[in-house]
């Protein structure tokens, strides 16, 4: 189930693995009995295992605080947030970190940040069923992008990383986005006149699954991590003959797009090739859903 693009239901959240859930919040079972995983309380500080998931029930139950529930319930608990906001938070509409709240800050106190502990090849079962849930193959993905495990305030957390120019790390799961200092745009070179552009690594990486046999050399590729970095990548864009905008369909994506083509006629707006969807990948998912119902009609 794609927990990015679709609206999640309150009926479908519960149905969620809290185990998965867990895992790629960052929390692993101390123990396993049965159907029973034992881990250390994400909802308070403990030193003895006292959280209870029944994966066959896919409930919790915290036993120090004498509560517990489905999913739902344990977003609440865990993020201090409403029904309707924890289901923004599945539904990508906010950040799904976890909240940094638990210790109060002290005066002079430095900002917790985010800390990277290793990059490894892409090999968790959740992240590859992620890629493959956004129609992105995992022998493109190994070639640009790392799994990521990563700290802030003493909780460990992991995810797919691409990797910026200055070294930083975009992160991505099914459940939030993250990313790690510096901040900065990503080029790819390979000495091509035509440079194709984009917001995000996911459209990145779909446009690579889209023309998988094409040449290494076609073209290069900037990624710009954030809108903001768009007058960083000029100079890099500004160097090629060719500058193809695969850029978001929102506003702001939009708006970009106009502004670019008003400056140059090297810009080209690629965004009409998916002009009913929200981006490039948004776009590719869907072209598998329409597939997957045309040959359910053919079928029935």
């Amino acid at each position: 189930m794609d927990f990015r693009k679709q609206k999640l239901s309150i009926a479908e959240a519960k149905e969620m693995d809290m185990v998965q859930y867990l895992s790629l919040l960052g929390y692993e079972p101390s123990k396993i009995r049965n159907n029973d995983y034992w881990y250390r309380s994400p909802l308070r500080e403990e030193k003895t295992p006292s959280f209870k998931v029944n994966r066959k029930l896919n409930r919790w139950y915290d036993h120090g605080l004498g509560k517990g529930g489905n999913m739902i319930d344990f977003g609440i608990a865990h993020y201090g947030c409403s029904v309707g906001e924890f289901l923004n938070k599945l539904n990508g509409r906010s950040s799904f970190q976890a909240p940094l709240k638990s210790i109060p800050k002290r005066e002079n106190e430095p900002e917790h940040q985010l800390k990277i502990l290793k990059e490894v090849e892409l090999s968790s079962y959740a992240l590859i069923r992620y890629l493959k849930q956004r129609k992105i193959p995992v022998e493109i993905a190994t070639q640009y992008c790392w799994e990521v495990h990563y700290e802030v305030n003493g909780k460990n957390y992991y995810g797919i990383g691409f990797k910026n120019d200055s070294g930083g790390f975009e992160i991505r799961n099914p459940y939030f986005k993250a990313s790690s200092s510096p901040k900065d745009i990503t080029t790819i070179k390979s000495g091509s006149q035509e440079v194709a552009v984009f917001e995000g690594f996911v459209d990145f990486l779909s446009l690579r699954a889209l023309h998988k046999n094409l040449p290494e050399n076609s073209q290069d590729f900037v990624v710009l991590n954030s809108v903001s970095f768009f007058e960083r990548a000029r100079p890099f864009m500004e160097e090629h003959q060719v500058i193809r905008l695969y850029l978001d369909r929102d506003a702001t994506g939009q708006n970009l797009t106009q502004r670019a083509l008003s400056m140059s006629t090297k810009y080209i707006d690629k965004s009409t090739l998916y002009k009913n969807h929200k981006d490039l990948n948004d776009w590719l998912v869907g072209i598998g859903k329409q597939q997957k119902t045309r040959l359910g009609s053919k079928l029935s």
